[in-house]
C-alpha cells in the first residue's frame, strides 16, 4: 500500500518572523485533526525562484506569500486569476498535481468576508465609500468594492498620483480627492476604509480630521497593531460601526487552506483569540 504523504503548506517572506500565519494555519490543523504542516520561511528576493521551483518536490502543495514577493509570484505562475491580475500580486499559490503552479490573491476577499461578518446589516450599495491609501491593500479593497456594486469610490492618498493610477486602472467609479481635503470629503458616505499603515504602532498617527464621521457609517482600518485605532476609536466615538484588521487576516486565509487540506476552516472568536495571543 502506498503511504500517504504529508501535506505541507507554509508562508514566504522577507522578512518573516512578523507573521501570524502560522498560529492560524497551525489552529485549523489541530481543529480538524489534520496530519499537515505549516511553516514560516524567510526567502531572500534572489532565491524565490529557485524556492519554488524546490518546495513542490518536496510535498508542499501551496504558499501565502508576503512582502516583499506578492508582485514577483505572478511571473512564476503558470496560471494567475483575474482577481489577481487586477490587483497586480498574488498572496496565495497552489501547487497542482499536474506541476502548474495557480496564483491567487484572497485579500479583497479576506477584506469583504470581514466587513459581511462584522457588520451584516451594512448595505456596501447604500452610498458612497472612500478610500484612505493607493498601495497593494487599496488595490484589492477597490477591487472588492467594484465586484460587490458600491456605487462610487472616493479615493484620496497622500501623493495624488498614485491614487490617479489607480483610477487609470479600475475605471470610473473612482473619484480622486486630494489628501488634504479627505476630512471634508468624508461627510455623507456609507463606509470609510483605511488601507494606510497611518496609524500603526511605529508609524505616524492619522492626522486626516474625523469630525464627519458619524452614526450609520462603516469604518474599518486595516492596520491590527494596534487592534483598536485612532480611526477606530473616533468612529466609535461618533457612533459609526468600527471593524478592525484583523478579520480581514482571518478571512484571506481560509480559501488558501481550503485548496490546501481539503477542508473549508471556520473564522470564529476562538481563532481571534489564537492569532491575538
Amino acid at each position: 500500500m502506498r503511504e500517504q504523504k504529508i501535506p505541507l503548506a507554509g508562508v514566504i517572506g522577507h522578512p518573516i518572523a512578523h507573521s501570524r500565519s502560522p498560529q492560524l494555519h497551525g489552529h485549523w490543523l489541530r481543529k480538524y485533526a489534520i496530519k499537515g504542516h505549516y511553516i514560516p520561511m524567510d526567502i531572500a528576493p534572489q532565491d524565490l525562484e529557485s524556492t519554488i521551483q524546490m518546495l513542490p518536490k518536496m510535498g508542499f502543495v501551496g504558499l501565502n506569500v508576503t512582502l516583499p514577493h506578492k508582485e514577483a509570484v505572478l511571473e512564476l505562475a503558470d496560471l494567475v486569476t483575474d482577481r489577481a491580475k487586477l490587483i497586480g500580486a498574488a498572496n496565495t499559490l497552489i501547487f497542482r498535481k499536474d506541476g502548474k503552479i495557480h496564483a491567487d490573491n484572497t485579500d479583497g476577499y479576506g477584506f469583504m468576508q470581514n466587513l459581511l461578518q462584522s457588520a451584516p446589516k451594512w448595505n456596501p450599495r447604500a452610498g458612497p465609500a472612500m478610500v484612505l491609501g493607493a498601495g497593494g491593500a487599496a488595490r484589492a479593497v477597490l477591487a472588492s468594492f467594484i465586484d460587490i456594486g458600491v456605487p462610487e469610490i472616493l479615493l484620496t492618498n497622500r501623493t495624488r498620483e498614485r491614487a490617479e493610477q489607480l483610477k487609470a486602472d479600475f475605471g470610473d467609479k473612482i473619484t480622486v480627492v486630494d489628501w488634504v481635503q479627505a476630512g471634508n470629503a468624508m461627510e455623507g458616505v456609507n463606509a470609510v476604509i483605511n488601507t494606510t499603515s497611518l496609524g500603526m504602532v511605529g508609524k505616524p498617527e492619522m492626522r486626516v480630521p474625523l469630525d464627519a464621521l458619524a452614526p450609520g457609517m462603516l469604518v474599518s482600518d486595516l492596520v491590527y497593531t494596534p487592534l483598536q485605532t485612532k480611526l477606530l476609536r473616533a468612529a466609535t466615538d461618533a457612533g459609526a460601526t468600527a471593524v478592525d484588521g484583523l478579520g480581514m487576516l482571518l478571512h484571506q486565509a481560509a480559501p488558501g487552506f481550503e485548496r490546501w487540506f481539503k477542508v473549508k476552516p471556520e473564522v470564529d472568536d476562538e481563532l481571534r483569540a489564537v492569532v491575538l495571543r
